[in-house]
């Protein structure tokens, strides 16, 4: 009850604002009352003004009009508590519903090539970055291969670990080659046990598969089996690109022809309900991640529950309490002086 009647103000709406308008009334009755105690008068004769006007006006003059003052707030009270003032507490949950995603990477010495700025691989690493931190609600997993394949990172919803591991890729760490199918093998592998409502690899290599024991169209029915989907990314240019040859003056640049096997990639794609893209630059790239990233969409189940608390009671015991008080007042101050 306390509570209530202290926490009276902290209403946020009406149920019946327009029975506000009912404190209009005050305003009359104020003017009423005003008037009529300057027209009431009692007259005394006295000789003389000059002692009496030094005199100081007692408190108890004064508590005349408390009365009228308590029944103007018990009535501003009353009408405030018809309007019914509430106030609300609104609680908000959400469910997230993620996708499980692994980048499944080319790291061989090919991804050197610098038809992509600045090579295949620092492009492929900055874009693939830009797809991860725009995800925040998924799990994503990196694998990396060439002559053979590793996992990087599992799948993990902490994505700074993840963009540090993907920072640290660098081509040579592992046996040169390009076996696109223990790459995808693996990529199964981290996905096959997800509960998450999709679950998705996206390959992107640059060349042909000439390594591994795995075929790559074996681990797309594999993947195909688990329910998971296959986005492949072919990387180069149309025609030749600048690759790094190793001489005995050092690494220089040669023109050599862009081998993509995107035939392969595309039914790899096809048998898992996913899509073949090709990059032949950055923004090509950059596009591709970003078609990804809107065909598998995170879903957030937004929930709002409110609670309504009526406020009027503390408005009533304002009143009742006032009541008492103007009672208490004209038995023992006003009745007992006047």
């Amino acid at each position: 009850m306390i509570k209530q009647m202290l926490h009276v103000f902290e209403f946020e709406s009406f149920l019946y604002p327009q029975v506000l308008w009912g404190l209009g009334i005050l305003l009359p009755l104020i003017v009423w009352y005003i008037y009529s105690n300057r027209t009431r008068s009692t007259q005394v004769y006295v000789s003389s003004l000059s002692n009496v006007s030094q005199i100081p006006q007692s408190w108890y003059v004064y508590s005349i009009h408390a009365p009228f003052v308590i029944r103007m707030v018990v009535l501003a009270c009353i009408i405030t508590a018809l309007a019914r003032p509430v106030s609300y507490d609104t609680f908000a949950d959400s469910t997230t519903y993620g996708v499980d995603i692994v980048l499944a990477m080319d790291i061989s010495s090919s991804m050197l090539a610098q038809d992509l700025k600045p090579d295949r691989l620092e492009a492929s690493k900055d874009v693939a970055a830009k797809f991860i931190s725009n995800r925040p609600y998924d799990r994503i997993g990196l694998v990396v291969f060439s002559g053979e394949s590793f996992t990087q990172c599992p799948l993990t919803s902490d994505h700074a670990t993840l963009l540090n591991q993907l920072d640290e890729l660098q081509s040579g760490i592992i046996e040169d080659g390009t076996a696109i199918g223990t790459g995808l093998g693996l990529s199964v592998t981290r996905l096959k046990d997800s509960k998450a409502i999709s679950k998705v690899v996206v390959l992107l290599t640059d060349g042909v598969n000439n390594s591994g024991d795995i075929d790559p169209l074996t681990a797309a029915e594999l993947a195909q089996k688990y329910g998971i989907r296959i986005y492949t990314i072919g990387v180069g240019t149309q025609g030749e690109a600048p690759y790094p040859v190793q001489t005995m003056w050092g690494v220089q640049f040669q023109m050599m022809p862009v081998e993509i096997d995107e035939v392969v990639l595309k039914k790899i794609a096809k048998t898992t309900g996913g899509t073949y893209f090709r990059a032949t630059n950055k923004k090509e790239l950059l596009e591709i991640y970003q078609t990804i990233d809107s065909l598998e969409k995170t879903k957030i189940e937004d929930y709002k529950f409110t609670t309504k608390h009526e406020m009027y009671v503390g408005f009533v015991l304002w009143a009742l309490l006032l009541v008492v008080c103007e009672f208490v007042i004209k038995l023992f101050v006003t009745k007992k002086y006047l």
